[in-house]
């Protein structure tokens, strides 16, 4: 079963001369198949390579322009996956972009360490750079209706929403899929490009984050928990967020004194990964972390839209020092949207007082598995 990316529905925008789509996000969301459909739909000259290969490889990292030009100067459009594996790539891409006007250029990568680092100067005004997430409820509901997303929400919170996840036709293929990609995925362009030899800590580090959605993560407490350096700890953490395994948000602040700034949270790009790295699959009904899987999954659904409708928004949460709080606000153009995350009330949430004092001209919204379609489609 294919199900319609975004973006799908308007290649023309995507494929432009003289440009590099730049596409990455996190492994096996469905990078290389997504171009590949694009594709399909068209009529040139097409050259698919990878990284992989020693010879796509030096040609590219070569920045031999004769060479780079005897390649490829007869193709329409040129598709690199796994780009972040040619060394220099970006200086490599400009040659390419400069020599051959005329030519589409795509590449995908598996993690930010590498691949918007070497694009970003060379490329500066010659790129379109756009993430892939694991699907998000939007392209669900645009293909399978928005019905389904309601019947199988209970699912989609406790195993995610990765391709291959959604597609699978039993409980047990979905566990043993998330597994392997814990096990086997997860952390794999960390230890190629970082040297770091084992993942153990990175599980354990995660493990400790798992527990922590929705709270302000101490680094100080971590460091303890794991027996490393608060400074490895910060390394981990960052490392975590370029492979598209957790995001990072800040506190919010515009300098009241009781309002906490100086501490972070940290969401899971997906709840099946995020239950994966705690080995725990239990049904909605008996679980005790609800609201923290709610939070995980209305964040991460937040942030596709905004990613795939190009929302340029900057997220934070928002808590004072005598515990009033909000999971997300968004600020844009000097406006502010307050949003709390709720599985389970009894009553309609009101907006912290501090909130409405502070900030007159805010919105305020609770997001409740009642009325969160909006929110997310």
């Amino acid at each position: 079963m294919w199900i319609d990316r975004i973006p799908t529905s308007n290649p023309e925008k995507l494929l432009k001369k003289g440009k590099v789509l730049a596409l990455y996000g996190p492994r096996r969301t469905g990078k290389t198949s997504y171009i590949k459909k694009i594709l399909e739909t068209q009529t040139s000259r097409i050259f698919q390579g990878t990284g992989d290969d020693i010879q796509v490889r030096d040609h590219i990292a070569s920045q031999n322009l004769s060479l780079i030009n005897t390649s490829f100067s007869n193709y329409d459009i040129i598709f690199i996956d796994e780009a972040q594996r040619i060394p220099e790539v970006g200086w490599g891409l400009k040659l390419m972009i400069d020599h051959l006007p005329n030519t589409v250029i795509i590449v995908t990568g598996s993690s930010s360490f590498e691949l918007p680092g070497q694009i970003g100067e060379p490329l500066t005004g010659r790129k379109k750079t756009m993430m892939m997430y694991p699907l998000a409820m939007m392209e669900i509901g645009q293909t399978l209706g928005n019905m389904t997303i309601q019947q199988k929400l209970h699912e989609y919170l406790v195993y995610g929403t990765y391709p291959e996840v959604v597609t699978a036709t039993t409980f047990e293929e979905k566990r043993a899929y998330l597994i392997e990609l814990r096990n086997d995925y997860l952390f794999r362009d960390i230890l190629e490009l970082e040297n770091i030899k084992n993942a153990s800590k990175l599980t354990d580090l995660l493990k400790l984050i798992a527990f922590q959605i929705g709270q302000e993560v101490s680094l100080n407490e971590l460091s303890n928990n794991l027996g490393i350096a608060k400074q490895t700890v910060e390394r981990y953490l960052d490392l975590l967020e370029k492979s598209f395994v957790i995001k990072k948000v800040s506190g919010f602040s515009r300098n009241l004194r009781k309002e906490i700034v100086k501490t972070a949270r940290y969401y899971f790009l997906d709840n099946g990964v995020r239950n994966a790295i705690i080995n725990s699959f239990n049904d909605v009904n008996t679980r005790m972390d609800m609201g923290m899987l709610w939070e995980n999954f209305c964040f991460a659904e937040r942030l596709k839209k905004q990613s795939y409708h190009e929302l340029h928004v900057n997220n934070y949460f928002w808590r004072t020092y005598d515990r009033q709080e909000l999971d997300l606000v968004e600020e844009k153009d000097d406006q502010l949207w307050g949003y709390e995350f709720k599985w389970g009330t009894r009553k309609k949430p009101k907006a912290p007082k501090a909130w409405t004092d502070n900030y007159p001209n805010a919105s305020f919204k609770a997001i409740t598995p009642e009325n969160f379609m909006e929110f997310v489609l």
